[in-house]
């Protein structure tokens, strides 16, 4: 890996002399509770899967050597750090920024830099790790209150649509953001901790949840409210892990609990999903991003109470959102509108929303209902979303980013956060700091385990040891996924082998679009899976999404998988108005898109043919190297690196040939 570079500012390394002061150099003890955890599967620590990949590691790498960087760059510009100097006092002046969530962009980014530390140890990085949680301990307030722009003057927030009564804390919590800036730290704080073995940005999270603890509940004398944004709910759950104070789980589940309690406070409306009580929500609506926190939320309350109320609540929403709302890049929220859900099968193209903040909530949701499930579709669901609607979010360059992802293009077409071309930087800053805390716990996603069972999630080629109560198990897995199927598995020998192995074969793979019927295959795959261990042929058998081997059969031996990898063709069930008469190209789980600049001739009249004849061929001098699709009337890109030359025209759905549009 290239040697990371890091650009301490005048500011921030002052900072960092001022923070160091104030820190003691006795070494912080270890949080005492070992994690507490109702999931019967746990994901496999990105500190024990060191990846090599050729399609994920430079991601990983592009995260950690540019945008890293950049996003500090961006907040020390905007004056994200500025913030918590002036309310501590350490600087003169009036907010700096336009939102009242700004705060965490700063816990965002120490997230993926911690996330960065664990699987590739930084002594430079940790260091301004250490300066940036001092400049948020001059922040916070006395009694452990931490959200700047209120302590600097509660009275004229950043942001106009904040509403201000007497300027006092927790009154406007619809707006303010307050719960959401500590649900962000909490994260963050949680993840340094776990990459540093410090507590100085825990202690911090810590002082700031017991204020929450003591301000917020039923009892006498306490607030009865909720959250307008949510995330403070996993947030707290975060910090129950890893301390075991029951306090922070109870009062996750308090606030979850409340939402559509007009007993407690005054609802929100379904924006919020404060409309009804979250365990008789059956439709996903409102705000995306906030919805898929909460649900992740409500997944780890139905996982650490056993609260069925909960578990079938969660069931009833994801199926809602997989059979009647998500994209074929496995984006969500339609409208550009409040950043919402729409109706049932309303999913338009060129006014597509797909917020990549809400692609990425949708992966940690997806991930508990795995950890407490096993069940395949939700990593189907996981790889259709990282492939394609999630990494859209950010250019090649590492410093470009869409707010929206659409899935058409006429080179011009802006609303909000830009949609027709990637932007440098937004004032909501959300999305590109979401990337940066992501990216680097990608590897996290490709191993899980129970007490007996390794899961195979992803196919990333990478070296992997995975502690089970009875053994340790050590893999290496070589693959050219997702431009190939062909996929290489090799464990060491062990003096024992009592486990089982289960290897996920994709969705795709099995001819589904999404787990549900919005989307299918034109053309099935033609071709079988292939499975050979040592060599031999075995014969294949898909047990509920997985091909399942017993230790026995694997331990000290290679196993060698190919995926039959084929253009396919997908078209949308006849209730989406949008996409009748069109079809989608796909190959392997990537989902592809026709580009302005590689067809300038007739672009607006292109069709598809379902017998056309299609050409794969792997152009590594394009987009960084890409397989590309082409017929006799076109060429196709990969649909996640769009706009990456330019501006002008895309298109994921195209018209059939011969086929009378209907909408």
């Amino acid at each position: 890996m290239k040697k990371r570079k890091y650009i301490f500012g005048s500011l921030i390394f002052c900072l960092f002399i001022i923070s160091c002061q104030n820190e003691t150099k006795e070494e912080v003890a270890a949080v005492e509770k070992e994690e507490a955890s109702g999931y019967p599967i746990t994901p496999v620590n990105i500190q024990h899967v060191q990846l090599t990949d050729e399609f994920w590691l430079p991601w990983i790498q592009k995260v950690q050597e540019r945008t890293i960087e950049y996003a500090i760059e961006k907040c020390e510009e905007e004056g994200r750090f500025d913030n918590f100097l002036i309310a501590g006092g350490k600087m003169d002046g009036s907010v700096r920024g336009v939102m009242p969530f700004d705060d965490s962009d700063v816990y965002k980014i120490i997230e993926g830099a911690s996330n960065s530390l664990i699987s590739s140890p930084n002594p430079k990085l940790e260091t301004l790790l250490d300066s940036l949680v001092g400049i948020i301990k001059i922040g916070q307030e006395p009694d452990g209150y931490l959200t700047t722009w209120r302590t600097i003057n509660p009275a004229k927030p950043p942001a106009a649509w904040v509403e201000v009564k007497e300027g006092k804390r927790w009154e406007s919590l619809d707006t303010s953001h307050e719960l959401y800036n500590a649900g962000h730290m909490y994260e963050a704080a949680v993840v340094h901790y776990k990459a540093t073995g410090k507590r100085n940005f825990l202690d911090i999270a810590i002082k700031n949840a017991d204020l929450m603890v003591e301000i917020f509940g039923d009892s006498e004398g306490k607030i009865a409210a909720v959250p307008g944004h949510q995330i403070i709910e996993t947030g707290l759950i975060k910090l129950y892990e890893v301390t075991g104070k029951e306090d922070y789980l109870d009062l996750a589940k308090y606030f979850l609990d409340n939402r559509g309690n007009p007993d407690n406070h005054e609802l929100f409306g379904a924006y919020s999903q404060d409309h009804v009580p979250v365990v008789h929500q059956e439709e996903v609506v409102g705000h995306a991003v906030r919805a898929v926190y909460m649900y992740a939320a409500m997944t780890d309350i139905a996982a650490m109470k056993n609260d069925l109320a909960y578990l079938n609540a969660v069931d009833k929403l994801w199926d809602n959102m997989v059979s009647n709302k998500m994209y074929i890049t496995g984006g969500i929220g339609a409208r550009h509108d409040q950043e919402s859900f729409g109706e049932n099968y309303e999913l338009p193209n060129l006014t597509a929303y797909n917020e990549t903040c809400a692609s990425i909530g949708d992966v940690y949701w997806n991930h508990r209902l795995h950890n407490m499930t096993g069940d395949v579709k939700y990593f189907d669901v996981i790889e259709r979303t990282l492939y394609n609607g999630l990494i859209s979010g950010i250019s090649l360059d590492g410093t470009h980013f869409f707010y929206p992802n659409a899935l058409e293009s006429d080179g011009k077409y802006e609303f909000n956060q830009g949609a027709a071309t990637r932007k440098s930087w937004f004032d909501c800053s959300c999305c590109p700091t979401n990337m940066v805390r992501f990216v680097p716990a990608i590897p996290g996603l490709i191993y899980s385990k129970s007490d007996d069972t390794v899961f195979v999630n992803l196919y990333a080629s990478n070296e992997a040891t995975i502690d089970l109560p009875a053994q340790s198990i050590k893999l290496n897995m070589e693959t050219n996924y997702p431009w190939d199927g062909k996929v290489s598995i090799t464990l060491q020998e062990s003096e024992t082998a009592d486990f089982k192995l289960k290897l996920r074969v994709p969705g795709w793979v099995r001819n589904e679009v999404l787990p549900s019927k919005l989307y299918h295959y034109r053309n099935e795959i033609s071709t079988p899976i292939t499975l050979k261990i040592n060599g031999e042929n075995r014969k294949v058998e898909i047990n509920d999404g997985y091909l399942v081997l017993n230790g026995s059969e694997v331990v000290g031996k290679s196993i060698e998988l190919a995926f039959p990898m084929e253009v396919r063709l997908a078209e949308t069930s006849g209730k989406v108005t949008e996409n009748q008469g069109k079809l989608a190209l796909e190959y392997g789980p990537i989902v592809y898109a026709i580009e302005e600049v590689d067809n300038k001739n007739g672009f607006d009249t292109i069709s598809i043919s379902s017998n056309a004849d299609f050409l794969v061929k792997k152009e590594e001098d394009v987009l960084e190297g890409v397989n590309t699709i082409s017929a006799e009337n076109f060429k196709a890109i990969p649909y996640y690196a769009w706009s990456n030359r330019g501006i002008g025209k895309m298109k994921v759905w195209l018209p059939e040939e011969n086929t009378k549009q209907t909408n």
